[in-house]
């Protein structure tokens, strides 16, 4: 089917079955709402010809898009105009749809676009730095240590772009040209952020000069860019993995010698201040920052307070179980400290220590998805798998992340787990780390915007995607799977003080000028996490500032909306159904859920 009219069926199946909603006081222009579904149509294919490599995460770089599996995006200068460009006419042609005429979903579907597309705009009026576009990635530096073509094109060549055929693998070859391309239009805007005085912090910078020799070392037919098409086309003719090595020498290699070159000048010039105050506009940079990883209002203020509010409220729960184990000297963070080097709950450093990491998540996801009718009437596959984050991207990296494969399935949805050493993961803090990742959390949420307008798959916002997760966590609580083990239950408990730590830590860095040292000690010292994983972590608040606000903000509107409507249900809410409710919207900013839960409040109500 094409997709376009795939796109549209989907909207329309979904506003007709809202309108079959009894009691529904609502009737939709199915007119407004066609005009409307040939706008969206017309901005997700441009929005696939800026990021060709989201085509290809989808499982979509086929039929009359082939041509983007050749393609990366533009990372220079002019490529960052030209997608401005492509904005505004984004924004422009949706100014005159008159939104009430629409039904709930295509509103929605408009509104999603609307405001992604304003958000990336306002990043994107500062003269430097990564603005997203639908997605959580916004920096004030276009390469840092987990910022950068040379982490995020080896790593989609390698997992997302499939080698079926000759001419997936003559694709490969292209991009890696583009690639190339793409570290010199990289390289471009250093120079000139340099210029500027938008320079990381030294402690950033040297471990992105520690990533990007990893890159480059050994020859270059072991690269990992270059042993990856190399395996793959072992039975095809063209020998492919010498046309790849002979880029990789002449092209690649030169590029990454120039950003190296470049990053070097900027290390000299850089300071160990970690916060974006120091940035010109920095104050202004943050709140943009704080708005677009949170989709509200909230002050730096109000976020560092209601971190400070909720770590105070987790930790009198994970006092209590605490005491059970025997733990019961010390603050709460101290005892979670030794805790955490309790030889029951370690991993061997080692090999075999990564495999019983590995194993253990597989174990617990596989488990946990059998528990999802008892959570939601509507159910997807989970398509999972737990993989090591690639050896070049470890150094710079934050403990785990995850996200949806292709819609076809081809590519499953991935928990990328950081195993540069197994020292930062205990055998309680495992199991939500599953949770949050996989099943019911990014993995499984993601498989549902398959459901939707192409569009809704492209675009997200971080507060409802990382809200979601944690939520995700919730749920699993909620199901009982804590019961058996309260240790587990504390990981946990662990991992949301964790995120409310996060809003004192990254309001800290950006608004109150804390020190990278003032906010590792206070997280370490507060959560009773290691020292290595903090570490990393207020590393990746510095180079993304307001992106781990998110979680907790998240996180707490949405339980606020449940609230509401488990109050104004009364026996009427059920959880299947709430649940339901949240995931079949999509991933919105908080002001569009709040009317998603009112239209289901609505519903359950007739």
């Amino acid at each position: 089917m094409d997709f376009a009219r795939r796109d549209l069926l989907a909207a329309s199946a979904a506003a007709t079955a809202y309108a079959l909603l009894p009691g529904r006081a609502f009737a939709a222009d199915s007119a407004a709402d066609a005009r409307a579904s040939k706008l969206l149509d017309g901005i997700t294919e441009q929005m696939l010809r800026d990021f060709p490599e989201s085509a290809t995460g989808l499982g979509i770089d086929k039929g009359a898009r082939a041509a983007l599996k050749s393609q990366l995006t533009d990372t220079s200068e002019a490529g960052k105009e030209r997608l401005v460009a492509h904005l505004r006419t984004g924004v422009n042609q949706l100014k005159p749809v008159n939104l009430d005429a629409l039904s709930p979903t295509m509103r929605t579907n408009v509104e999603v676009v609307q405001t992604a597309f304003g958000l990336a705009l306002d990043g994107y009026a500062f003269p430097y730095g990564v603005a997203a576009v639908g997605g959580y990635l916004n920096s004030p530096y276009v390469v840092a240590q987990n910022v950068g073509s040379y982490l995020n094109t080896p790593k989609m060549l390698d997992s997302d772009h499939l080698i079926e055929t000759t001419a997936d693998a003559g694709a490969y070859l292209a991009r890696m040209n583009a690639y190339a391309g793409q570290l010199d239009g990289e390289t471009e805007r250093l120079k000139a952020a340099r210029g500027m005085g938008v320079i990381a912090p030294d402690f950033l910078i040297d471990k992105t000069l520690k990533a990007l020799d990893v890159t480059r070392q050994g020859t270059v037919e072991d690269w990992g860019i270059v042993t990856s098409i190399a395996k793959r086309t072992a039975k095809m003719k063209g020998d492919y993995a010498a046309r790849a090595a002979q880029i990789a020498r002449t092209k690649v290699g030169p590029a990454l010698e120039r950003q190296i070159a470049e990053m070097q000048l900027h290390r000299a010039k850089a300071t160990s201040d970690a916060g974006v105050w120091k940035l010109p506009h920095g104050d202004e940079y943050y709140a943009w920052a704080l708005r677009a990883g949170t989709t509200t209002p909230l002050s730096p203020q109000e976020i560092h307070q209601m971190g400070l509010d909720q770590v105070r409220e987790l930790q009198a729960q994970m006092d209590v179980i605490l005491k059970g184990l025997g733990y019961s000297q010390g603050t709460v963070g101290a005892r979670m400290t030794a805790l955490g080097k309790d030889p029951r709950f370690t991993f061997p450093n080692n090999d075999e220590g990564r495999a019983q990491i590995i194993k253990l998540l597989q174990d617990r996801i596989a488990h946990i998805r059998a528990l999802m009718p008892q959570a939601f009437n509507t159910l997807v596959k989970g398509n999972v798998e737990v993989k090591r984050l690639p050896l070049a991207e470890e150094p710079g990296a934050a403990g785990a992340y995850g996200g949806p494969g292709s819609i076809d399935g081809k590519i499953p949805s991935r928990l990328w787990i950081n195993l540069g050493t197994t020292e930062r993961w205990t055998t309680y803090s495992l199991p939500d780390l599953a949770y949050h990742e996989a099943i019911p959390g990014h993995g499984w949420q993601g498989e549902y915007t398959f459901k939707l307008p192409l569009i809704r798959s492209l675009l997200a916002f971080n507060a409802y995607s990382e809200g979601w997760a944690l939520y995700a966590e919730q749920l699993a609580d909620e199901l009982g799977v804590y019961k058996e083990n309260p240790v587990e239950r504390l990981g946990y408990l662990q991992s949301l003080s964790f995120r409310a730590c996060r809003l004192v830590v990254d309001s800290g860095l950006h608004a109150k000028r804390w020190t990278r040292q003032q906010a590792i000690d206070w997280f370490a010292n507060t959560n009773g996490s290691s020292i290595e994983e903090v570490s990393a972590e207020v590393d990746r608040y510095c180079s993304w500032p307001g992106q781990a606000c998110g979680y907790k903000v998240g996180h707490t509107y949405i339980n606020r909306l449940r609230d509401k409507a488990k109050a104004e249900l009364g026996p009427r809410f059920d959880l299947k159904t709430f649940d339901d409710a949240l995931v079949l919207g999509g991933n919105v900013p908080m002001t569009v859920l709040e009317g998603v839960v009112d239209r289901y409040i609505a519903s359950r109500k007739a």
